[in-house]
């Protein structure tokens, strides 16, 4: 057993990179399971944190999917999760969000607000006054009356907005 704990965290230490996540992918909404799904890759969760930029997160379209759009210095201090992921998780997740069609994968400046990464890399992550850069999905690419609707500052699907994310698999 101990072998097989040696080489999962020699394969996790390989080529990482930092994912903040504020949608259906946080920890307790619809979409976590596969963040957790060691078949579509590795994710470990490292701690929480919100944009240093403000950005609008709306909800759109007939399944209310959350959508940060990248206009920087509107809306809120997007709060979310950080994770660091490896190259098969990053794929799935270009693959999950519609990358680049439907949101676009940019790196983005996130401050920590609790960490939870623990060890060299993760201290080394949050040492820069408490900033790190991510890679979050946002998108450009969205109907120009998104821009009208309700800005959040965080994301439960369940929210009181009554705005209940529609899984894929419940799509028409």
């Amino acid at each position: 057993m101990g072998n097989v704990r040696l080489c999962l965290s020699a394969a996790f230490a390989g080529t990482m990179a930092r994912v903040f996540v504020y949608g259906t992918l946080k920890k307790g909404q619809p979409n976590y399971k596969h963040m957790i799904n060691t078949a579509k890759g590795l994710a470990k969760f490292q701690g929480r944190g919100r944009t240093v930029e403000k950005y609008p997160l709306v909800i759109a379209g007939k399944y209310n999917i959350p959508y940060m759009l990248n206009i920087p210095g509107t809306g809120h201090h997007v709060a979310g999760e950080i994770y660091s992921v490896d190259d098969q998780m990053l794929q799935f997740l270009d693959e999950f969000e519609g990358c680049p069609d439907m949101y676009q994968r940019t790196l983005m400046r996130i401050e920590v607000v609790e960490w939870e990464g623990k060890g060299g890399t993760g201290e080394a992550w949050a040492a820069a006054e408490g900033v790190v850069e991510c890679f979050v999905y946002s998108t450009t690419t969205y109907p120009p009356e998104w821009v009208g609707l309700p800005y959040h500052d965080s994301y439960d699907s369940s929210g009181k907005h009554g705005l209940s994310y529609v899984l894929r698999e419940s799509r028409d």
